[in-house]
């Protein structure tokens, strides 16, 4: 079975989230310094949208990752060590003609100039993903499909496959999109940037740091940002330390996707969506009233910022998968972002459910005052919880 129209023919849904994108090998130096004087380093995985899948699997979320690897050794590597996370990687294909991609990168904040990143993923199995060769029934097995803007960067195939993948039809799930915009990768591209723009219009949950909306369209400030992305039913506003501004329209995702619009399910799919916002109390043609929730960051004694996003997206969707307010779901995504932040590479142990829903709960004061240490995750207790309700 392929294609889009055979993708909305699934079966009914088992899986929470679905990412599809390029997992890597990356080489972590074993100290800090210029990767020429780097002595070794040891190896690890890295991508967008497994790390995604990654931290959702070690909540208790039912993930799955689809991609393309090589048939080599690292793509061994990639397919077990993303597995033994529980995520489902049974989607995954191997290329025997193209390798894995992989990367090297020094230790230092990749906002600094400073930091070094050495890819090799040219012609890499990944880059050869495209409409005619993904498994779209595992595709669209999910509530909801997690993309990125990394993957439409990495060659026309790719493009045109986000864009099949974010094309209004019926029986599509909720579309999450991550704009992820690494200027690196689209030097020499035919496409311009601004592509990120249109396929954030079509999805219905958006992740977009204010940083990348002015580097990527010049776009400055969260209110410009949602001007021009209006379409989506929750846009998330990555703001650095000051956090996260999630604006939230009361209108659930409509023709663009879920059936709910419809009011009908596609054959064979699962009637147990999921959706980005408040379930919608007027018709569908009301303008969408945005509800605007800031949520302030954490204190956190970083170790290494890399993998943040990810994490903070993974803690979002969690959050969003089991109902819980705008405000928790951000909270829930500053607290796995924390976690890795606090650890060397782009992967950790989130921390227990339990224990996030404490951290969660705290007022406005107490989770102003929370700062959190390396190995804060398998902590008991923090001082603020205290004041927790």
């Amino acid at each position: 079975m392929s294609g889009p129209a055979a993708g909305t023919a699934a079966a009914a849904t088992t899986t929470d989230v679905v990412c599809l994108g390029e997992s890597m090998v990356t080489f972590l130096p074993s100290q800090p310094g210029r990767l020429a004087d780097v002595p070794s380093f040891g190896r690890g995985i890295g991508g967008a949208e497994s790390n995604v899948a990654c931290a959702l699997a070690a909540a208790g979320h039912r993930a799955a990752w689809v991609g393309r690897v090589g048939a080599d050794g690292f793509g061994d590597h990639l397919v077990e060590t993303i597995a033994s996370y529980g995520v489902d990687t049974s989607a995954v294909r191997r290329d025997p003609a193209r390798p894995t991609g992989v990367y090297f990168r020094t230790a230092t904040d990749r906002g600094t100039d400073t930091h070094e990143v050495a890819y090799y993923r040219a012609g890499s199995a990944a880059s050869a993903m495209s409409p005619e060769n993904v498994p779209y029934e595992a595709l669209f097995a999910g509530r909801v499909l997690h993309l990125s803007g990394i993957t439409a960067a990495l060659s026309p195939d790719c493009l045109a496959l986000l864009r099949e993948l974010t094309a209004p039809r019926p029986g599509r799930p909720l579309v999450s999109f991550d704009v992820n915009h690494r200027p690196h990768l689209w030097r020499g591209c035919a496409e311009d940037v601004s592509v990120l723009l249109e396929l954030a219009r079509r999805a219905d949950l958006v992740f977009v740091g204010e940083d990348e909306a002015e580097e990527a369209w010049g776009i400055v400030g969260a209110e410009a940002i949602r001007a021009a992305l209006p379409e989506p039913s929750v846009l998330v506003v990555k703001r650095g330390s000051a956090g996260a501004t999630v604006f939230a329209s009361e209108l659930r995702p409509g023709p663009r996707g879920a059936e709910a619009a419809a009011g009908t399910a596609a054959p064979g799919t699962s009637t147990d969506t999921v959706s980005a916002a408040t379930p919608a109390t007027s018709a569908d043609t009301a303008t969408p009233a945005d509800t605007v929730t800031p949520v302030p960051a954490l204190r956190v004694d970083v170790v290494a910022a890399v993998g943040a996003g990810d994490a903070f997206a993974a803690g979002f969707l969690s959050a969003t998968l089991r109902g819980l307010p705008v405000r928790d779901r951000a909270r829930h995504g500053h607290l796995m972002a924390a976690a890795v932040l606090t650890v060397p590479g782009d992967l950790t142990d989130p921390p227990s459910r339990d224990r996030a829903d404490r951290l969660v709960a705290l007022d406005e004061a107490a989770w102003g005052r929370l700062r959190l240490a390396p190995g804060w995750t398998a902590a008991d207790r923090a001082p603020e919880e205290v004041r927790t309700p």
